[in-house]
């Protein structure tokens, strides 16, 4: 959920977005921008205190195969840091500029340079989308009826070629 956020904004910017076919822990997107290549963390957060956002950045797994090993947050392992808050607020960070290996916090003067256009809040992302069709007017019916569009072809009719 929290990488939408981060690919419309990119693709509101002319970006082309990427993502990773397999797990990475520390690239979560990708993106053709300007004729650079990013590599994008995104990290969300709903903990907001004494008036700021706190964005945990480090990573210590999560499940019962864990090593007990922490993760921080490593500037050289990805070019920007992009942040969704509880409340649609947007961050898109250089790397180089992240002051913090486990935890930022945001909505100070600190980050307030790279702070995005807001999005839609987190609630309003997980709420269900109910998507209705209207029914055609009586008359005109739309679709295919009766027989398939494009028929499958025959086994006597498949001629395979050999390669060139």
């Amino acid at each position: 959920m929290r990488q939408f956020s981060a690919i419309a904004w990119l693709f509101s910017k002319g970006a082309s977005v990427y993502l990773p076919l397999e797990h990475s822990r520390d690239i979560d997107l990708i993106a053709l921008w300007e004729d650079r290549i990013l590599r994008v963390q995104v990290k969300t957060s709903t903990v907001f205190r004494n008036g700021r956002y706190e964005a945990t950045l480090a990573t210590r797994g999560g499940n019962r195969s864990w090593s007990g090993l922490v993760k921080t947050f490593c500037p050289t392992q990805c070019d920007y840091l992009f942040v969704l808050t509880g409340d649609g607020r947007r961050w898109f960070i250089p790397a180089t500029v992240v002051d913090g290996g486990c935890l930022i916090r945001l909505g100070g003067p600190k980050y307030a340079d790279y702070e995005v256009e807001p999005g839609d809040t987190l609630e309003a992302m997980a709420a269900p989308r109910i998507a209705t069709l209207a029914a055609a007017p009586a008359g005109f019916p739309s679709g295919q009826r009766g027989c398939a569009v494009n028929a499958m072809a025959l086994p006597s009719q498949v001629r395979i070629l050999p390669p060139p």
